[in-house]
Formats: structure tokens, sequence, C-alpha cells
């Protein structure tokens, strides 16, 4: 039976007053992995982050995109993940080597974990920092949450065999967050989600996994958003970058046969720059063709 494609869900669970989100990620995921020789647990650590960042994304409405990204000093250097509102997402990981078989997030040195938007309509960024502290990534997404918006969750995470996916529950504002008209609704709801698997959640059909837990909360889907892999890198953009180092470094950085290569760590896209080019990028003319880019 073919597989449901990469998808976000956003459904309602009328009965019990409860908004939830439901991603699973496959294509997108196994196009992320294979971008690294990424170590088992940085594997896992990466799948759940681009699967919780694309759930973030069904429980606002924005356009432009939403990024997680944890910086430390220890044996994970970074973690990036991004999903935007037309449903692409990217990610990365960078980490040093000796890295054990399971990342304790909360024993990294200096662990910095940030949840960034960046609102393409209005110009606005705006960023909530993340506690680290002992517990999953679901967790500490749970405790996020609960200190900035006073918004109860329930998150559920999960990455093996190739699928990536992410589950967060929330009750709806009216009633106090009590669950609306139920006042049982949100615990009855959080109780049911517990007895969710990570092996439901990654390999049932996401009509499975709503009606194994709330086949009696009366589900309705309000939106269904395809997902896919994407990067936004340019010959422009890299420019930019190479402008905002300065002629000097720029310069410093061409190789032996005279160019510089940038390769995008998200999609391994290749772009040239020889000395012609970067007289272009500095003069005040139109970025030119140049190049081309290889990918």
């Amino acid at each position: 039976m073919e597989r449901t494609p990469d998808r976000l869900h956003r459904f309602l669970l009328e009965r019990a007053g409860v908004s939830g989100v439901l991603v699973q990620l496959e294509d997108a995921w196994q196009e992320v992995a294979g971008r690294s020789a990424y170590p088992p647990a940085v594997a896992a650590l990466l799948g759940q982050a681009l699967a919780a960042t694309a759930a973030l994304t069904g429980t606002i409405k924005f356009t432009g995109k939403l990024s997680l990204q944890l910086h430390s000093k220890g044996e994970l250097g970074l973690l990036y993940t991004e999903c935007n509102d037309e449903g692409r997402v990217r990610g990365l990981a960078q980490w040093r080597e000796g890295i054990g078989a399971a990342v304790d997030l909360a024993s990294l040195a200096e662990p910095l974990l940030a949840v960034t938007i960046e609102n393409a309509a209005t110009g606005q960024r705006q960023q909530g920092m993340v506690p680290v502290e002992h517990g999953s990534l679901a967790q500490l997404l749970e405790g996020y949450f609960e200190r900035s918006e006073q918004l109860p969750s329930r998150i559920q995470l999960a990455c093996a065999g190739g699928r990536a996916a992410a589950l967060i529950l929330q009750p709806l504002a009216q009633a106090g967050g009590s669950g609306g008209a139920d006042p049982d609704g949100w615990n009855r709801v959080r109780h049911l989600a517990a007895t969710l698997t990570d092996e439901e959640l990654l390999q049932l059909e996401p009509e499975q996994v709503l009606l194994r837990l709330f086949h009696e909360e009366n589900v309705r889907v309000n939106e269904q958003r395809d997902l896919h892999f994407g990067c936004h890198c340019s010959r422009e953009r890299v420019a930019a970058v190479l402008r905002n180092l300065g002629r000097d470094e720029s310069e410093a950085a061409l190789q032996s046969d005279g160019r510089i290569e940038v390769t995008c760590e998200f999609c391994n896209a290749h772009y040239h720059f020889d000395r012609i080019d970067l007289e272009q990028v500095f003069s005040e003319q139109p970025e030119p063709p140049g190049s081309d880019s290889t990918h």
C-alpha cells in the first residue's frame, strides 16, 4: 500500500476542546539525513527536531519560517532545523569526535536552545529561549510553552527506521485551558496520548493514529499541508555573504586554482567565484550570472 506523503495535519478534538498537530516525515527526513554521515545519536535528535519544527508551524498562523537552533560547547556543537509556511524543511547538525551513543542535552557544555519565528509579512523576528534542563527535546519544548505561553502541552517526538514524526496537543484557550466545555477533556486526552508508542507514531497512517487514540473525541482535521525538503540558498545569497566578509578576506580565500568554492551545508550545492566574479561582487553593478552552481 502506498504510504501517505510527508504531511502536516492540524486537527481538533471537539469533545475535549483540544487542538493538535501531527507530522510524519520520510522523504524529507531522508534527504536531510543523507547529507552527512550522522552518528546514530545525532541523527535521532536531528530527526526529532526536524519533525518538531514542522509541527510547531502548525500551532501558529504566519508567513515566513520557524527554526529550532541548539548551540553548545560540548559534543554536539550545532543543531539547526527550519520549516517555512510553504512546508519546506531543512536541517543540519555539527558534532565533535567521540560523541556517545546518546545525547543528553542537559549535560552539554553551555547549551543554548532557541525557537525563532521570522515573519516575512511584517519583517519581525521573534525569538524565545528554551531552558536546557533535564529531559528530552519534547519535554524541553513542553516547558517552553508552559513558560512563554502559559499553555500546557503534550509533545511526542520519534525518529527511527528512516522516518521522523511529531505529535503536539494543546487545550483550547477558552475556559482557562481546561478543555472547553469538558473540564476533564485535557486530562483525558493526555492520558490517551500517553498510550501511543513511538513505533505507532512513526508507522501508522495519520488517520489510524487519530482513530487509535481519539475515536470518541470527535476528531476534525482542519488542515493538511504537504512537507518537502528544500533549500533557499542561491548564488546571490553567497555573494552577499562574501560582500559581508569584505574584499580582503574574500580574496584571501581564493584557492590555488584562482577560485573560491562555497558549499551549502544544507543541500551540498557548490558555488564558484573567480577573481572576475569577486570584482563584480564588490562593484556596484547587479550580480551577474557568473559560474554555474551544481547540486
